[in-house]
């Protein structure tokens, strides 16, 4: 009899690259998995949370902007490591699988929940904020209250949240390859539009707003790059895309390296000059801050529309998607028998998980129409987190294990980078408020309990003639040179 220790650590192995262990179609090149990071990544991070990060940082937020970058980035080196070695679809979860074994990730699975399924909702609502201001410039119209706020902020429900996650689900059920498409035209328009904010906000530029540069010191600093760390969840997408992407060893360290330098140029840049054109304290409490500090700049309301209707595109983008890499990491579970069939499904036509894109859809939408921002986005950033501190020890682990396996791409300085990236991750971690990290705690032994009652039961490996527990490499025929 298989003893409960083998279930629990039982490892899956990798499929070989090019063999197709999912039914998904691979449509995705390296451009539009580079476009799905920066995609991801660059969207209401920028857009939104400036008003939550300047109050508790101050001008010193470009400061917070670099730490959650470089920790960040010492990340996305292991990301890379990882994606090139293990090409797979599922993101950290699978990662998790064929290293740390079956429980630990569903423990890493109850954080890509979190990751996916809350930020897609708080992006939402950020989208709202900027649908609003849209309209107000175009139409002199302003959506109600009562139907455009969750009920702890005096509303019914926050009807523009619920819109966008309904309008992205039915583009992500006509296939991944013209979702893909459509975010790459976005992100090309969302880049240009902060470029032209970058632009306009420097021509306000007083050196006088960085005066009392830290007024929280250096703890109000980790504090907003504890915030703002969500806004980097673009790095773990492009690894969910490894099931439908062309050449992945190659295509998904690239494209998560290529996102990373964008995306932390333009996040610095545009705090840089925001704070620069703005005195910090009107950061506080303002919705849709970019658009208003171009209009307070120019003296004129078409700046502050184009940047408006900028972040209703670029929003649409990350929501689009976050929504797709919750679906796939759903789709990768239930491909293991740790969820439903249901949600593994594929549609003959569009070779699209049909079913999950719709039952995500649905219960992301109420999430988003009923639950204020701020506790989404901090849930959002623990849970990218402790999924990122997982890949760094996945690293380790692996090039341990495993050190002659062939590797995609190779991080240099191991075991330092790896190291590091733990490090900041939990340094952030400790400075998240105590009630987060319980919430968290509890949710994660939530789906663990799942899983020693379902997922251990129908798990598809423990139903395997032979135990996983074998060297990595044995079930793995790496591609031969000619084949990259």
């Amino acid at each position: 009899m298989t003893s409960v220790r083998h279930q629990l650590l039982r490892r899956k192995p990798a499929p070989l690259e090019g063999v197709e262990d999912s039914h998904l179609k691979r449509s995705i090149g390296l451009f539009a998995l580079t476009m799905i990071g920066i995609g991801a990544t660059i969207g209401t991070g920028i857009f939104y949370v400036l008003s939550g990060a300047v109050p508790i940082a101050g001008p010193a937020v470009v400061w917070s902007f670099v730490i959650a970058g470089a920790v960040a980035g010492v990340t996305a080196l292991c990301y890379a490591e990882l994606a090139g070695s293990v090409p797979v679809s599922g993101s950290t979860y699978s990662y998790a699988y064929t290293t740390l074994g079956e429980a630990p990730a569903m423990g890493v699975a109850a954080c890509l929940l979190l990751e996916y399924g809350v930020s897609t909702a708080g992006v939402a609502v950020g989208w709202s904020q900027y649908v609003n201001q849209l309209l107000f410039n175009l139409f002199g119209f302003r959506i109600p209250e009562v139907l455009s706020n969750a009920p702890e902020q005096g509303g019914i429900i926050n009807l523009p949240a619920v819109i966008v996650i309904v309008l992205c689900g039915l583009l992500l059920l006509r296939g991944a390859g013209e979702s893909a498409t459509a975010n790459a035209v976005m992100v090309v328009i969302k880049v240009a539009v902060l470029l032209f904010f970058v632009a306009v906000a420097l021509t306000g530029w007083n050196a006088d707003h960085f005066a009392n540069f830290a007024p929280a010191g250096f703890q109000g600093i980790v504090a907003a790059a504890g915030l703002i760390f969500f806004s980097f969840i673009g790095l773990d997408a492009v690894s969910t895309a490894g099931g439908e992407a062309k050449n992945p060893k190659r295509n998904l360290p690239l494209a998560i390296l290529f996102a990373l330098l964008v995306v932390v140029v333009m996040y610095v840049a545009v705090a840089i000059s925001a704070v620069g054109a703005q005195s910090p304290e009107k950061f506080e409490g303002q919705s849709a801050g970019l658009a208003a500090i171009l209009e307070a700049i120019i003296g004129s309301s078409w700046p502050g529309t184009v940047v408006a209707a900028g972040a209703v595109i670029s929003i649409f983008s990350v929501t689009l998607v976050t929504l797709y890499g919750q679906t796939r990491i759903l789709f990768a579970m239930s491909r293991d028998g740790m969820l439903p069939p249901v949600f593994a499904r594929v549609d003959r036509r569009t070779l699209a998980p049909a079913a999950n894109t719709m039952i995500v859809t649905a219960v992301i939408a109420v999430l988003a129409a009923l639950v204020p921002i701020n506790f989404l986005l901090e849930m959002t950033s623990i849970g990218t987190l402790v999924a990122f501190l997982v890949v760094a020890v996945a690293v380790i682990i692996l090039r341990r294990r495993e050190p002659d396996m062939e590797r995609g791409f190779t991080l240099p300085l191991h075991p330092l980078i790896p190291i590091l990236s733990i490090l900041g991750c939990l340094w952030i971690i400790s400075q998240l408020r105590p009630i987060t990290i319980i919430v968290f705690v509890v949710w994660t032994a939530v789906v663990l309990v799942f899983y020693w009652f379902y997922g251990r039961r129908h798990s598809v490996l423990g139903g395997a003639p032979e135990p996983a527990d074998v060297p990595f490499t044995s079930t793995v025929v790496q591609p031969k040179d000619a084949d990259r």
